[in-house]
């Protein structure tokens, strides 16, 4: 597709629809929108454009649509797969100013929210009501974001993704038109699921503007825990264990020895320097808990847990998992000069303890500075290496590794991203793990973005 560059009546356009306030082609702006987390080029983008409203949303992208320009969707820009990078640059939508949470229904246990809200903003107004959004990906996601992503987080193996917490949509199509989907019901058998075509697909396909997302009590009791294992085979054993047996843990975090060594002299935690697992368990009563903890420790110990350290106080605990979101900041910081690649693939619970001994011994084998820590509940493996800026043989080694461990995952029935998305990096996997599946998804991407306006050079190999 031959997109078109902006001209001075696109401009002036756009400038009549939003106002001259909220619409730059200063550098500095598009610098800021030229790159997310990952180590994909940056490119930057012709023209920002701050929407405040679904009507303007769909008069840009009508506008886009008859002249060729692309739409491409920003959030915060927090992602690791290149997924808001506007590869073609045209324009970039931010949503920072559709931030408004519209509506709490306290007694529904949901929320009527724009793409722009922060998670983490949501969650802190919704504290005093006893509810909060579980989906927990850790940096200052928006919601809207998280919806093109389906992200997950460390609460997802009791919670669900975002998929499973989003209820309703409003989304403008590439035509400009708006199209609403989902209820306020908590379920339904009413025709296809719009919705589980939406969320995840990055932008693609139209550009959401309002959610429903679905609301759930805060636990009456916490309980949680650190295991320390002499190596991540054993560790990954005792996540399967802990899986098979049905305890039902709220966070199952899977953290390398560098990983705790890096979070001892960042935070002083005087955490073991072992494989460790962090475990949190939600609950009712106190005693159902101790029960649950009794239970985790005698599984941990059949696998060869050196040191189980239950009844973590709440500064403790709190002090981990924090520690825990910002592992990757942590990382970059510690290794100046070098750019990130996260592998992210995620296996069914049975493949763990495989999918995460192949992930040591890549690491080994690559001599590369790396990490392992994982979403160990739900089989989601990261694998982060940081490679030097420049360096082809270290990213040749990289890239490599990363084939391999893709590979293994969807040998093992599993996929080539977790929680990450598609975006730039594992577009050369779809085809691989989807089949004919994804001449089904250009069909799909045809209907709805004749012109591929949407976030094009995303996803769609």
């Amino acid at each position: 597709m031959n997109f078109n560059s902006l001209e001075q009546s696109h401009i002036d356009k756009f400038v009549e629809i939003v106002g001259l306030e909220r619409f730059s082609t200063g550098d500095s702006n598009l610098e800021l929108h030229a790159r997310d987390q990952s180590h994909h080029p940056a490119s930057k983008p012709e023209a920002v454009i701050w929407p405040v409203n679904s009507t303007e949303v769909s008069s840009i992208l009508r506008y886009a649509n008859d002249n060729l320009i692309p739409i491409t969707g920003w959030g915060a820009g927090s992602s690791l797969e290149g997924n808001p990078i506007p590869v073609l640059r045209g324009v970039v939508l931010d949503f920072s100013r559709m931030n408004h949470i519209l509506a709490v229904r306290e007694s529904d246990f949901q929320a009527d929210v724009q793409p722009g809200v922060i998670y983490k903003d949501l969650n802190t107004k919704l504290r005093h009501s006893g509810l909060f959004f579980p989906p927990d990906p850790g940096a200052r996601a928006t919601i809207g974001g998280m919806i093109a992503n389906n992200a997950s987080g460390v609460k997802t193996v009791r919670y669900g993704s975002t998929r499973a917490n989003t209820l309703r949509l409003s989304v403008v199509l590439a035509s400009g038109e708006i199209l609403d989907m989902g209820s306020r019901s908590s379920k339904t058998s009413s025709g296809y699921d719009l919705i589980n075509l939406f969320v995840g697909s990055e932008g693609t396909l139209g550009i959401v503007v309002e959610a429903t997302v679905r609301l759930k009590g805060l636990p009456a009791e916490i309980s949680a825990a650190t295991a320390n294992f002499p190596s991540v085979e054993a560790a990954g054993e005792a996540v399967f264990e802990i899986m098979r047996y049905g305890l039902d843990p709220a966070s199952l975090e899977l953290l390398s020895p560098e990983c705790i060594e890096l979070i001892n002299n960042e935070k002083d935690l005087g955490l073991k320097v072992s494989p460790t697992l962090f475990m949190e368990f939600h609950g009712p009563l106190k005693r159902y808990l101790n029960e649950v903890m009794d239970m985790a420790e005698e599984i941990c110990g059949s696998v060869g847990c050196q040191d189980f350290r239950p009844g973590l106080a709440t500064k403790e605990r709190d002090n981990i998992l924090s520690a825990r979101y910002e592992l990757a900041e942590m990382i970059m910081r510690a290794h100046p000069g070098r750019s990130q690649m996260v592998i992210d693939v995620a296996v069914p619970i049975s493949a763990y303890p495989d999918i995460i001994a192949m992930a040591k011994s890549q690491l080994q084998e690559a001599g590369i500075a790396g990490y392992i820590f994982s979403h160990a509940g739900d089989g989601n493996l990261h694998l982060v290496f940081m490679g030097k800026d420049g360096d082809e043989e270290e990213w040749r080694i990289i890239e490599q590794v990363n084939e391999n461990m893709v590979k293994e995952a969807l040998s093992a029935g599993g996929t080539a991203t977790g929680e990450h998305g598609v975006g730039i990096g594992k577009r050369k996997f779809m085809e691989a793990e989807h089949g004919i599946g994804v001449e089904l998804m250009k069909k799909f991407k045809s209907l709805l973005d004749p012109k591929g306006i949407l976030n094009p050079g995303k996803l769609i190999p």
